[in-house]
Formats: C-alpha cells, sequence, structure tokens
C-alpha cells in the first residue's frame, strides 16, 4: 500500500506542478502567452489566412477552369411537328398535313468544357489587390499584437497595484489597532481624551472600508488579467513580479532618445496600404474600359434511345467539340465609367490627405508620450522622497502624541497624509510601466 501511494504521488506532484507553472507569470511570460493564446490575437490569426485564401480565390481567375455537365430528357409525350403530307405521300391531297413526330422519346449527354481567360485589365489589379489585403491584414495583426502587449503590461501593473495596496492597507490597519489599543488604555487611566479614541477609531473604520473595497478591486485585476492572456476568467494565476521591481525595469531614459521613425509605425503603414488600396481602386475602374478576352473548347457525347439502353453496351453514341474565343469591348456607358473614374480619383486624393494628417499625428504623439514618460519618471522620484518624509512626520507625531505634545487632530492629519502619499507613490509606479508601455506602442517598438 505504502508503494501504490508513492507511485501515485510520483504521478500527481509533475502534474500539479506543471499545472502551477503555467498559470504563473512573470510580464515577459505573460505577454509572450496572450500573444498566443488571447483571443482577439487568434482571430487576427484567422484574417490573415482568410486574406491568404481570398488572393488564392483572386488568381484562380485567371486560371484554366474546367467543368462537366450530363443532361438526360425524357419526352413524357413528345413535340408533334405538322408537315405537308405530299412529302410522305405524292398522292395526297394539297391541303392535307402529316403529323411528324422527330427524334427519339430519350436523350442523354455529357460535356466536358475548358473555359480560359487570356485578358482581363479588372483581373491584372484584382491579384495586385489581393496583395495588398493580404499586407492589410498583416497589418492588422502587427498592430493587434502592439494593443494586446500594452493590454497586458497594463493589467499585470493593475493587479500589482491592488496587491501592494491590499499589502499597506493591512500593515496600516495593524499599526492603528495597535495604537488605538494603547490610546484606550490611556483614556481609560483618565490621562487621555476620548476624543483621542474616537479620531482614531475613525481612522481605523476608514482604512478597512478601503481595503475591503481593494480587495475586491484585486480580484477584478485578476480576472481582467485572465481575460487579456485569453485564460478562463475565474482560473487561479500568480504574478512573480513585484510593482516595485518592475517598475525599475520599466525605467529607461535611453528610450526618451529613441530615433522618431513615424514610416516605421503601424499606423502609419496602416495609412500608406490604405492609399494603395485607394490608388488600385482608380486602376480598377480605368481598366473597365479595356477588352476582355476569353476563350473555351469543349467535349461531349450524346446518345439516343426510345426506352432507357443507354448503360447497355452496344448502345451507340455520337461525339462532338467545339472552340470559340470571345471578345468584349467596352464601347459606351453614358459616362458611368467616367464618373466611377473619377469617384476614385477623389478617394484617392483623401487617402493622400489622411496619410499626411497620420504622419502629423504621429509626430504629435511620440512627443506628447516622450514628455508623459518622462514626467512620470520624474513623479516617481518625487513621490518616492514624499513618502519617506511622510513615514517620518507620521512617526514623529505618533511619537508626540503618546508624550502628549501632539493632539490627536495632528496624528490623524499625519496618518491621512502618510495613507494619502502611499497611495500616490503606487499609482506612480504603475504610470512609469504604463507611460514606458504607451511610448513603446507608438514608436512600434518590435515584440521579443
Amino acid at each position: 500500500m505504502k508503494y501504490k501511494l508513492m507511485i501515485l504521488l510520483s504521478i500527481l506532484i509533475p502534474i500539479f506542478g506543471f499545472a502551477q507553472e503555467n498559470n504563473s507569470f512573470n510580464l515577459d511570460e505573460a505577454i509572450e502567452y496572450a500573444l498566443q493564446n488571447n483571443r482577439t490575437v487568434k482571430n487576427a490569426i484567422r484574417d490573415i489566412e482568410a486574406a491568404k485564401k481570398q488572393k488564392w480565390e483572386t488568381t484562380t481567375i485567371g486560371l484554366p477552369q474546367i467543368s462537366a455537365e450530363m443532361d438526360y430528357k425524357n419526352w413524357l409525350k413528345q413535340q408533334v411537328s405538322l408537315l405537308p403530307a405530299k412529302l410522305f405521300d405524292s398522292n395526297a391531297p394539297d391541303d392535307e398535313l402529316a403529323e411528324i413526330a422527330f427524334g427519339t422519346r430519350q436523350t442523354m449527354s455529357a460535356t466536358a468544357t475548358l473555359n480560359q481567360l487570356l485578358f482581363d485589365g479588372s483581373y491584372l489589379v484584382g491579384l495586385q489587390s489581393a496583395k495588398v489585403f493580404l499586407e492589410i491584414s498583416e497589418n492588422a495583426k502587427e498592430k493587434t499584437d502592439l494593443e494586446i502587449r500594452k493590454a497586458v503590461i497594463n493589467s499585470y501593473g493593475n493587479v500589482l497595484l491592488a496587491k501592494e495596496s491590499v499589502k499597506i492597507l493591512e500593515r496600516n490597519i495593524t499599526v492603528l489597532e495597535k495604537t488605538l489599543f494603547e490610546t484606550n488604555k490611556i483614556y481609560e487611566n483618565g490621562l487621555e481624551e476620548e476624543e483621542s479614541v474616537e479620531q482614531l477609531q475613525i481612522t481605523l473604520s476608514s482604512i478597512k472600508s478601503n481595503l475591503n473595497k481593494t480587495t475586491r478591486l484585486e480580484k477584478l485585476a485578476y480576472q481582467m488579467f485572465n481575460i487579456t492572456l485569453g485564460i478562463d476568467l475565474d482560473d487561479k494565476t500568480t504574478l512573480t513580479e513585484t510593482l516595485e521591481n518592475l517598475t525599475s525595469k520599466n525605467i529607461s531614459l535611453d528610450l526618451l532618445n529613441a530615433e522618431n521613425d513615424v514610416e516605421n509605425t503601424i499606423d502609419y503603414k496602416i495609412a500608406t496600404n490604405d492609399k494603395r488600396s485607394k490608388e488600385l481602386l482608380l486602376k480598377l475602374e480605368k481598366s473597365k474600359a479595356l477588352p476582355s478576352l476569353s476563350a473555351f473548347i469543349n467535349g461531349g457525347y450524346t446518345a439516343n434511345s426510345d426506352a432507357f439502353t443507354f448503360t447497355n453496351s452496344n448502345q451507340k453514341w455520337f461525339g462532338s467539340s467545339l472552340f470559340g474565343v470571345s471578345l468584349n469591348v467596352p464601347i459606351f456607358s453614358s459616362g458611368a465609367r467616367n464618373a466611377k473614374t473619377q469617384r476614385a480619383r477623389i478617394n484617392l486624393e483623401k487617402s493622400n490627405e489622411n496619410l499626411t494628417e497620420t504622419e502629423q499625428q504621429l509626430r504629435l504623439q511620440i512627443a506628447s508620450a516622450k514628455s508623459d514618460y518622462q514626467f512620470v519618471i520624474e513623479d516617481y522620484e518625487n513621490k518616492k522622497q514624499n513618502l519617506n518624509l511622510a513615514e517620518r512626520i507620521e512617526k514623529k507625531n505618533q511619537t508626540k502624541f503618546f508624550e502628549g505634545i501632539a493632539s490627536s487632530f495632528e496624528l490623524r492629519q499625519a496618518q491621512t497624509q502618510l495613507y494619502s502619499i502611499q497611495q500616490e507613490f503606487l499609482q506612480a509606479m504603475l504610470d512609469v510601466i504604463n507611460k514606458k508601455a504607451t511610448l513603446e506602442t507608438v514608436l512600434n517598438t518590435p515584440i521579443n
């Protein structure tokens, strides 16, 4: 029995260990996981595959097309034709007509046809358009990856913020409960006013309320993180990084000096492809004025009988074959083609303006993102210093309070200031992480 238990444990431990490992992420692992499992990313990949299929679908229009057809006809009542009876009997009266049924009651035919497009301007433009459409789908996938990466960083940071907030609030409650206990003892001995106890009770109640709220937010942050990664909403996940360490890793002054290569950004690529698509639409409308040429060749066999004898080996089949060429020349469309061409030219002019506008907007976005990133780094250092000062001030006021030098109101004021600056410092760390992600997204920083 002992050996069976050991064997069972040796099987289960690796399984549970593997499951735990799969649900434990540092930030880079979370990004990598999301880029493979996020549902939006999966659909972007499917869009690329669909674009590839559409490209091939367009290509096949100019390739040989073969079709086959089989017909079976059975006259339930044969059609009768009237002919002069003299054709069959010279003695028949001139006005007499003979009733004749031509052909057999049943007919079966089988035909195969080969069609080949020889020239069509629209087809050539269509091939180019299919290639551009594929590039547009790939651009959309690249933009999706960047946005998902940014969303993962934001959601990862939100979870860490909630976790750190819970820890700080719990630590503050522990300190407050100790202070309240000691103050209450002093009050019971008549050495402190009741107001001091009440002030501390108010502060403690407020912190506990914030803890309850933050605990709920932490659960929601985990759920949002799971959704972003493509994990089930209520699955247990573990984050292996801390907010402080992640902030330190995301302070990169070199990024502020990064080259503003607007043409490398995904939004500029998308705008460029939009312009190319408008150029092709104009080219398409112009091509509709060109002639189109196609050819076909077919061959088939036909059999006739008054009864269904088509499966018999002695049934006679008569072959036939046909070759043809079709030339279609557009001559006059009452100005419709010209109107469509002019409309396509107007849309092209609009896309040129949009490309210029996109370039200007991207330059502004990059400058703004760099400015914001530099500010949050400076703000983080400032909030860090403020936190140290607030902790010292609160500690001094607590000492003064127990020595009877400071009032409970002054202590509460110092505590409130400390709690506020604690949250500001946590938010400053999160801002560093998020603003760096925003800047990297705007700069189209490659995803490793």
